[in-house]
């Protein structure tokens, strides 16, 4: 078995340096860092658990929250690449990651006991709603966590710019000529649902278009069923919209089988965009223009913000706001 005793005499450093770098210290130079950490890689080192618990003062493991309201869990597509995205950065520093269940020894806890009875170092929450009491109480305690997908007072959080997603995707439509634009929202009790709906209400008053309140319809909890029935409203009434944007893939891609079955086009009649790039996106047909959420980076700065905390022990609060773009298919037209 390879010990740090190998790998300080491999690479010419001292047994401690070669165990701050195993411990993720922070006062060993990049280049320290690189060199020990390629000869652990070239030389199969696996560190100890136990030992670095004890060396530490850390268990080396991150609790996970997930929180989904269509009941699908990890196969949803949008979180699944977050929580991907996290693991990949926080297993290269050692750390793994426990999923959260409420019954421990046959006993019903809540999040916050299973964590505390598991000694994670610190909880990354993967939430849309405000609703979770459990959540709530994880977020306001003083163990070090992230929330994903909702803004917190009581914790740091990563989202989305859902704000300026809902102004490129209406100014997009815009400029294609389109002025009676409808929205199929996410439920309001979710941040992304809300924060999409403010962000079209927004951009169509900086645009100089009245806001026709017939025009939104919820599409609850951002399901192809809820598009679809929010679309078959839409489709409905005297003056139909020229086009619609979904503030969720799965929304719009519901719309364009509603307004297909209505024998309408798409985007012919009716122009489309949706709200993620999730994979099926890119497959359906039309292939669907929509605002890309950029999950690798919303989940390397989760992780990087939760670690800061663990290294620091120290809970902070503080929010990134991630960037989104437009991605243009073919599931829009001018006008």
């Amino acid at each position: 078995m390879v010990t740090i005793y190998d790998i300080a005499k491999k690479t010419g450093y001292s047994v401690t340096t070669v165990s701050k770098v195993i411990n993720n210290y922070q006062d060993v130079s990049e280049k320290t860092k690189k060199a020990i950490q390629l000869a652990m890689e070239e030389m199969g080192y696996l560190p100890n658990s136990h030992a670095r618990s004890l060396t530490t003062k850390k268990s080396w493991t991150i609790g996970v929250v997930f929180i989904e309201s269509l009941g699908i869990g990890m196969k949803h597509p949008f979180f699944n690449a977050v929580i991907e995205s996290f693991r990949k950065q926080v297993e290269l520093l050692g750390y793994d990651l426990l999923f959260a269940s409420r019954s421990i020894s046959n006993q019903k806890k809540s999040y916050l006991d299973h964590f505390r009875y598991r000694g994670v170092d610190g909880v990354v929450i993967v939430c849309s709603t405000y609703d979770d009491e459990q959540v709530q109480e994880l977020i306001e305690n003083s163990i070090p966590s992230v929330v994903i997908d909702l803004n917190s007072k009581e914790s740091s959080a990563v989202y989305s710019d859902n704000l300026d997603g809902s102004k490129q995707a209406v100014e997009y439509l815009y400029g294609l000529g389109h002025r009676a634009i409808a929205h199929i929202s996410g439920h309001q009790s979710t941040h992304a649902g809300e924060q999409r709906l403010l962000g079209y209400k927004q951009t169509l008053k900086s645009l100089g278009i009245p806001i026709r309140e017939e025009y939104i319809e919820n599409g609850k909890y951002f399901s192809r069923d809820g598009g679809y029935e929010a679309m078959e409203k839409l489709l409905t009434l005297k003056n139909r919209p020229t086009a619609v944007y979904a503030a969720g893939d799965s929304m719009a891609i519901g719309a364009i089988e509603a307004i297909r079955n209505r024998g309408l086009r798409v985007p012919e009649d009716i122009s489309v965009i949706g709200y993620d790039d999730i994979e099926l996106s890119q497959y359906v047909h039309p292939p669907l223009t929509t605002i890309r959420q950029k999950t690798d980076l919303i989940g390397n700065e989760s992780a990087k913000l939760l670690v800061k905390q663990i290294n620091e022990k120290e809970k902070c609060i503080e929010h990134h706001i991630i960037p989104v773009e437009l991605v243009e298919r073919h599931s829009c037209s001018s006008l």
